[in-house]
């Protein structure tokens, strides 16, 4: 989301964003990781007109990360801000390939699993695909929704994108030929803020959404098989406990077939089980933070790595120990990634006080009819009170709970 922190992982490739800027290191021990750092301000930018179609001056962006993605090797690392850019990356070793314009402001993105293509999800309910191979390449559009976008994702041969939107839909397109929906996921009750095609069982789908819902579907049929509602996890005397909440970050670690979810406005983090045989999830565990966490991802044969505002410790690793997830002793890696952070702390501080949840996508509600029916009361009583004159000038005499009506002349 637009100005949050932001964490991404992949293999033992790291990079936290924040603001216009990221930095990507290695959770490797050694120390002769080279650091890269990239600023969105100083990329090349297209000359565009003063005014939209609209005629209305266009919004030049303040060049703010809004996603960012590894592809499925870590060979690749792309990212959007709200200028309206995508920027493409190689990471071996770490080079810019191409700036390029899209259409409009983006929510998601995600890389084919060939790596071929980038697609990325906008807030009209475009998806645009990219090549990688031909980084200077133009979008083309892919498909579209009626309603803003929140995430883009693909099953892992490729024939799938999933799309997921403000409507409370997830559906499911033919890659080679969009126009053509195998299927829905309907279930949800509010906007669906993360869809994630769980690796090792690219038949299941795990989706959250604004209802504070955790749900697995078998996407090709769109038959939803478990539904966990968050708000049964949660204590009475939490402080949050009244909140509304969707989530900002689905997780999978493969190795245990864990699950972990962040949500966008309480200090914690959920961890399940996932059962494909039973095609289910376990609750296992809510992990509690004092301060706030900004994002969640999973290194295989690590843990869970954890981002969050503060600067003496902003990343914590959790593991599991004795089938109990705690936060482990500081180790080599751990300092170093650290110290990483500290030295570029001003990237993450404006990102510290940014409301970036999904407060505005909440459908609203408006009753008018009490309205309308308390003022019919006051009118009905102030014509009580001061009743219209009668015909010979004397106020006319009315019977209790009674309006007094003017007689025609």
């Amino acid at each position: 989301m637009a100005g949050s922190a932001g964490l991404a992982l992949c293999g033992q490739a790291l990079v936290v964003r924040g603001g216009s800027r990221f930095l990507a290191t290695s959770t490797a021990s050694s120390d002769d990781d080279v650091l890269f750092t990239y600023d969105c301000s100083t990329a090349e930018k297209k000359l565009q007109e003063n005014k939209g179609e609209d005629g209305q001056p266009v919004d030049k962006g303040s060049d703010t990360i809004l996603a960012s993605t590894f592809s499925k090797s870590g060979s690749y690392f792309a990212l959007t801000d709200d200028s309206k850019r995508l920027i493409l990356f190689r990471t071996k070793p770490w080079q810019c390939l191409s700036v390029r314009t899209v259409v409009r402001r983006c929510t998601a993105l995600t890389f084919t699993a060939s790596e071929e293509k980038l697609l990325v999800a906008d807030k009209s309910g475009d998806v645009y695909s990219f090549s990688v191979l031909e980084p200077q390449g133009c979008g083309k559009l892919e498909l579209g929704h009626l309603s803003m976008l929140l995430d883009v994702a693909v099953s892992p041969d490729d024939r799938y994108v999933l799309t997921a939107d403000r409507d409370e839909k997830i559906r499911v397109s033919w890659a080679a030929a969009p126009h053509s929906i195998e299927s829905f996921c309907l279930g949800h009750t509010e906007f669906v803020s993360r869809i994630f095609v769980v690796p090792n069982h690219p038949e299941l789908l795990l989706s959250s959404s604004g209802d504070r819902t955790l749900r697995l579907w078998e996407y090709r049929s769109g038959q939803e098989l478990h539904c966990c509602h968050l708000t049964s996890l949660r204590e009475p005397a939490e402080p949050w406990a009244d909140k509304k909440f969707a989530a900002s970050r689905i997780t999978y670690w493969c190795q245990e077939g864990c699950v972990a979810l962040l949500c966008d406005c309480i200090p914690v983090v959920y961890i399940f089980q996932l059962d494909a045989h039973r095609q289910q999830l376990g609750f296992r565990q809510q992990l509690a933070f004092q301060h706030r966490v900004w994002d969640i991802a999973f290194e295989e044969g690590q843990g869970l790595w954890v981002l969050q505002d503060c600067r003496e410790a902003p990343l914590v690793l959790c593991r599991p120990v004795d089938s109990w997830w705690q936060a482990v002793p500081e180790n080599a890696a751990l300092k170093k990634v650290s110290a990483c952070l500290r030295g570029n702390w001003a990237m993450l501080e404006g990102a510290a006080g940014v409301d970036v949840g999904f407060s505005g996508l909440y459908k609203a509600t408006f009753d008018n009819v009490t309205a309308y029916l308390r003022k019919k009361e006051e009118r009905l009583q102030k014509r009580r009170q001061n009743p219209p004159p009668g015909p010979n000038g004397q106020a006319k005499k009315t019977k209790p709970g009674e309006a007094s009506l003017r007689c025609p002349s």
